[in-house]
């Protein structure tokens, strides 16, 4: 495909060009034809394997959505027109065609564009996502104050079938339903969000795909029955009337015609004429409209579309063969912990397991086959998952809820009043805490110690390696109330395990042994504290190095003791300083009377933090070896605030 001209009011392309270095997006969108339309979603294909094979991120969702995201672009006039992406992780060819092109290749990156939605990059991102089953209340949201504001402008929110099993969906869908205003929503259904959708909704989503020609058929009917001579409108009308008895048989979107909406489709996602249509025809509706998109992950990337759950989100990879580089490194805190919780479960009949739609990544895949009966993938819904693992915890079980961190957030009033209120033991695993590298602020997991220490009855542990995680899942299992452990993404340090715990609930571990600073570390820093004590050494400093291992409750004895002996106290935390582990440790010192002692807190400032690598992040922030040793020299506060104003 090449250069393209504009001759008699028709685009016209010269060979040997590419069309993505040519065109002017999205505003050419609209004079492609549909064959050209075809050819440029050719080219973004590539440019998105190219790109995601060098950088990571998320493959198959976003090669699902070429035409889609073309057809919207081409019948919509963005920004003007606001288009909301749920999640957003397959928003990577509407960055594509709304003027981030030339810098596609930082996505995701260190100081790159965000693999997600982000108002600060583009006025074409309307709202900041990154969590699932907003987008309705979003454009519901957006729609209303157009109008307030007596505009008129169209509002999509584009949903994946894996979002509608979260209730905030069904929120917004009743509410719009009841408003009756002009809202467009996608349903864009691959019958799968990360792992194969599960629940009633998805049953019945199947139904509708098996009865996908039944939408055209009734529209077809209904045209010809207004086509015959002096009845054929009398017929209409009285069969219209008919409508609400009829629907049942007719209608196969009749779930969402029941909420309010105009059910179109199913449409087949992937043909450009059959999608523009469909959203033209949308766009001319009055009320809120469901337009139900069938798609394929992973489309036109053969290992994609085979295997949709493995290249969902990866790293680097060949993307000449697909094959992912092969892992030589130590087991991933995530695997530990699947395999230490499945030797829990065979002792301990009791021993059930919940996810939020995240099987494979939190570790739980080999639980479910081993115990399926036992195992309860809820989908996108972590208040639910929460007050559910409540309700087995009343009635004699052992739930473990397993939810990345960043995502247990939405279940703060389920932690709360179903489960602290009543001090059932629920064991809270929360993956991914701590900074999770290039998915950006959305993922972080650096909120979790502040919300959950507040909690009349919880109590944290966070481990240093792999082993201690282990062990800590074997204690929290013999507590009778609410445990969180929080451990981070990636791979542990390769250390020994040991079969049981080898210490007590509210006890810290002193690595190192001196006089002149202590350092306080609680997790995969406290590796990062050792190697900083080892640079001190060299200087002459001798430095205490203590594993705390609780946030709540604190190894209270041991760091009293410790801050009487020395100069200089340093808290070192992969979590936000407000409300975190050092707030915690500086209540104490406080209420013992030390609140005079010269305390050096490392973490995160109030500020939500950027997309980059965990290394890259680590170092940023004085996290790293060379970070704390600044920080005992007091140089920390000031390279801080230089380096996270670049």
């Amino acid at each position: 495909m090449g250069k393209i001209k504009k001759r008699d009011d028709k685009l016209k392309v010269e060979l040997g060009k590419r069309m993505l270095d040519e065109l002017k997006l999205p505003e050419d969108l609209k004079h492609l034809s549909i064959p050209q339309l075809a050819d440029l979603a050719a080219e973004i294909r590539e440019l998105i394997i190219k790109t995601v094979a060098h950088n990571g991120g998320h493959l198959a969702p976003n090669l699902g959505v070429v035409e889609l995201t073309l057809a919207l672009h081409k019948v919509f006039n963005s920004p003007e027109d606001k288009i909301i992406w749920d999640v957003g992780h397959q928003s990577y060819v509407h960055k594509i065609v709304t003027g981030r092109l030339a810098e596609f290749g930082t996505l995701r990156q260190f100081g790159g564009i965000s693999g997600f939605p982000k108002p600060a990059e583009s006025a074409h991102d309307i709202f900041a996502t990154g969590h699932s089953s907003t987008s309705i209340s979003v454009g519901l949201g957006l729609a209303k104050a157009r109008d307030l504001k007596g505009e008129d402008h169209k509002v999509v929110a584009v949903i994946g079938d894996g979002s509608l099993t979260g209730g905030m969906a069904f929120e917004g869908l009743n509410n719009a339903g009841h408003l009756r205003t002009n809202l467009i929503v996608v349903l864009n259904d691959n019958e799968m969000s990360i792992m194969p959708n599960v629940g009633a909704l998805s049953n019945y989503l199947s139904k509708i795909r098996l009865n996908r020609t039944v939408y055209k058929v009734k529209t077809e009917l209904e045209q010809f029955i207004q086509k015959i001579p002096k009845v054929g409108e009398l017929t209409y009308r009285y069969l219209d009337k008919l409508k609400d008895s009829l629907k049942y048989l007719v209608i196969p979107g009749v779930l969402f015609e029941e909420l309010g909406f105009t059910y179109f489709g199913p449409v087949d996602g992937h043909n450009l004429q059959q999608l523009t249509d469909a959203l033209v025809d949308a766009s001319r509706h009055q009320g809120p409209i469901l337009l139900h998109v069938l798609t394929k992950k992973g489309k036109g990337y053969k290992p994609a579309e085979e295997n949709p759950t493995k290249y969902h989100g990866v790293k680097s990879f060949n993307p000449q063969t697909g094959e992912l580089p092969v892992n030589t490194a130590p087991p991933t805190y995530t695997e530990i912990f699947g395999e230490t919780l499945l030797e829990i479960a065979a002792q301990d009949e009791r021993v059930v397991a919940i996810t939020a739609a995240m099987t494979d990544g939190t570790g739980l895949q080999e639980f479910s086959r081993r115990f399926p009966n036992r195992f309860f993938d809820v989908g996108i819904a972590e208040g639910h998952a929460v007050t559910m693992a409540g309700g087995l915890a009343r009635a004699g079980m052992k739930p473990v809820v397993a939810i990345y961190s960043t995502f247990l957030q939405r279940a703060f009033d389920q932690i709360l009043h179903d489960v602290c209120l009543q001090g059932l033991p629920v064991v809270f695993a929360l993956d991914r805490s701590g900074v999770v590298g290039e998915d950006g602020p959305t993922h972080h997991g650096v909120f979790d110690l502040a919300y959950l220490r507040m909690m009349p009855g919880m109590t944290i542990m966070v481990p240093k390696d792999e082993n201690e995680l282990r062990q800590m899942l074997w204690l929290a299992m013999k507590m009778d109330q609410p445990v969180a452990i929080r451990y981070p993404r990636g791979c542990g340090l390769g250390v020994k395990l040991a079969p049981q715990p080898l210490f007590k609930v509210g006890e810290a571990e002193i690595i190192t042994e001196g006089e002149r600073v202590a350092i306080l570390a609680i997790g995969p820093l406290v590796e990062q504290a050792k190697q900083a004590a080892e640079l001190l050494k060299k200087t002459g400093v001798s430095a205490t190095v203590i594993n705390c291992r609780f946030v709540k409750p604190l190894p209270r004895e041991t760091i009293l003791y410790w801050a009487r002996r020395v100069e200089h106290l340093i808290t070192v935390e992969d979590h936000v300083l407000a409300g975190g582990f050092s707030s915690a440790v500086l209540e104490l010192l406080v209420d013992a009377g030390l609140g005079k002692l010269q305390v050096t807190r490392l973490g995160y400032p109030d500020r939500f933090i950027e997309a980059g690598t965990i290394e890259e992040l680590h170092a940023l922030y004085g996290l790293d070896a060379e970070g704390i040793y600044r920080a005992v020299n007091g140089q920390y506060h000031k390279l801080a605030v230089v380096e996270a104003r670049k």
